[in-house]
């Protein structure tokens, strides 16, 4: 009898250290590596002209469109494989992917926590704006941007992310805003790890993006609004699942 509640007392402790072992190894974003970029802006609009009679009173109504110094976009596709790796980086296999799923992710800071990830409240967001020069109240600022909760649920590590739990956006396909559903494409969802606000958008494979061409994500994110101010760098991370 001594023997056999021994035995499961041993078996509650091996199984134990096999759960505490799974989650002190568990799989989070990693370093996205980041062989080629390119960045290209829109040239300004050349100036109309009126030519009115002298002595005359003339009403005008101006359109204009202005980029906006405040955003910038990153988009592109993904490449990659899974992999059986030891703490060395020395490989015992891997699998070559042939579809893409998962998330990137961008943030301000390089060092996150993967193991606190929850959605960004309105203090993270808030700080962020601070952070960026950005009014709250202004159409194009954090808050107002990420103005849905609509998104597809999703992992980040072995974190569950809810649907529609966290603020949200999806950014345009085909040169047209798309209705924010949880099918959107390029879904671009506000997390935190309770002290950094990270960007993560979720992967499609090949879909036709903002300008009609094939991207596997597509993310905004913003920039500092001070004049003279030098662009904010940001980090990416990337998870395939």
């Amino acid at each position: 009898m001594k023997n056999k509640r021994l035995i499961r007392i041993l078996g509650f402790i091996l199984v134990f250290f096999a759960i505490l072992f799974r989650i002190s190894y568990a799989i989070e974003p990693t370093g996205a590596m980041i062989p080629y970029s390119n960045s290209e802006t829109k040239d300004s609009e050349p100036a109309s002209f009126v030519n009115t009679s002298g002595g005359t009173f003339t009403t005008l109504i101006l359109y204009g469109e202005t980029q906006n110094p405040r955003w910038k976009a990153y988009v592109g596709n993904i490449s990659g494989k899974f992999t059986l790796d030891d703490a060395d980086n020395y490989t015992i296999y891997d699998w070559s992917l042939t579809t893409v799923t998962g998330e990137v992710y961008a943030s301000r800071n390089d060092s996150v926590d993967w193991n606190s990830i929850e959605c960004a409240n309105h203090t993270i967001i808030s700080g962020e704006e601070t952070a960026m020069n950005h009014t709250f109240s202004n159409e194009d600022s954090i808050n107002n941007t990420f103005e849905y909760e609509i998104h597809k649920e999703f992992y980040v590590g072995t974190t569950y992310i809810e649907n529609s739990t966290c603020r949200s956006t999806a950014t345009w396909v085909n040169n047209t805003q798309q209705t924010v559903t949880e099918d959107a494409l390029f879904q671009e969802v506000l997390l935190t790890d309770k002290t950094n606000l990270i960007y993560t958008t979720l992967l499609h494979d090949e879909e036709q993006g903002f300008n009609f061409k094939n991207y596997d994500f597509q993310m905004i994110v913003p920039e500092k609004d001070l004049p003279g101010e030098q662009s904010t760098p940001y980090f990416f991370w990337i998870e395939l699942a």
